[in-house]
């Protein structure tokens, strides 16, 4: 007897398409919910004010289309995306695209930087075992200091020596991101068993070839989940650097001055914004690993 075919839900459901849809949605949902409950009051005195007869539907298209509502519905984040990137010039300061621009220059650079930082700091904690002692207890220690604390002070020292612009976000952006591939890069080279490790040794490996033919190749996975997390929290350092600054450029000068003039709708449209950036690269990360796995022979 043939096995009968799932369902076209449960055939949804199987994968990961079906749930983050379902997922989406509610969350959505619930978005013009919250634009409905916390805009009431706002649409509720304006129509007093305008003399207005309202019922609950006239209520709730109000709540859906205020100026400068505390909550924008989706719709106007979306409206403010399109018209920031799409309608707007890429070369205006206006452009979401141009502030986009600014901030993923500094996460990428910030970005390499603390991974290259971060595995150096992990080949040296495994094959030295002085660093091992000194330095991982001064690693894990730097990530209790509140960031919003460092970044003016880091900022300000580095524009009294002349570096500002750039450098000094990106510098921020090394400092949050090196951690996780430090961290994962330690485990990773150490993964290997003794029996492997035996077995190179019984080769007459070096400690060279040792690295690059066991120790690598075995942190790999570990290195690109440390990768992932570092590129999105570097994107976070970035506009974290743009904060304190009075940037006048980049996705964390979007949002001062979205608080500055009371543009929530302006704010919420650089959030999402910086949050489909940290979606892209993480997903970027993500095929660069698959194509990595696939070079090195792995099986899909």
């Amino acid at each position: 007897m043939a096995a009968a075919k799932p369902k076209p839900i449960a055939r949804l459901f199987a994968g990961h398409a079906g749930p983050v849809a379902v997922l989406g949605l509610a969350l959505v949902a619930l978005w013009y919910a919250g634009a409905v409950w916390l805009n009431a009051d706002l649409q509720i005195d304006a129509f007093a004010r305008a003399g207005t007869d309202w019922n609950f539907t006239d209520l709730v298209a109000g709540t859906w289309a205020q100026e400068r509502p505390l909550l924008p519905a989706p719709h106007q984040v979306l409206a403010e995306l399109w018209r920031t990137t799409v309608e707007t010039g890429i070369a205006s300061k206006r452009s979401l695209v141009f502030h986009g621009w600014v901030t993923l220059s500094s996460t990428l650079l910030g970005f390499a930087a603390g991974a290259l930082l971060g595995i150096l700091l992990a080949v040296g904690i495994v094959h030295v075992r002085v660093l091992e002692k000194s330095l991982m207890p001064w690693i894990i220690a730097s990530q209790t200091i509140p960031i919003l604390a460092v970044a003016p002070m880091v900022i300000v020292v580095l524009g009294a020596i002349g570096l500002k612009g750039l450098v000094p976000k990106s510098v921020i952006s090394t400092y949050l991101c090196f951690f996780p591939v430090a961290i994962g890069m330690v485990k990773g080279l150490r993964a290997p068993d003794l029996l492997q490790l035996d077995l190179m040794r019984t080769y007459s490996a070096s400690a060279r070839q040792t690295f690059f033919y066991l120790r690598w190749p075995t942190s790999l996975p570990f290195l690109f989940a440390g990768l992932k997390v570092a590129i999105s929290i570097s994107l976070v350092g970035a506009i974290i650097a743009e904060l304190p600054t009075g940037a006048q450029a980049g996705l964390g000068a979007r949002l001062l001055a979205g608080s500055y003039y009371g543009q929530t709708i302006q704010i919420w449209s650089a959030l999402v914004a910086a949050a489909l950036m940290a979606a892209l690269l993480v997903a970027l990360m993500g095929a660069i690993e698959r194509q990595v796995a696939r070079l090195m022979g792995a099986r899909s």
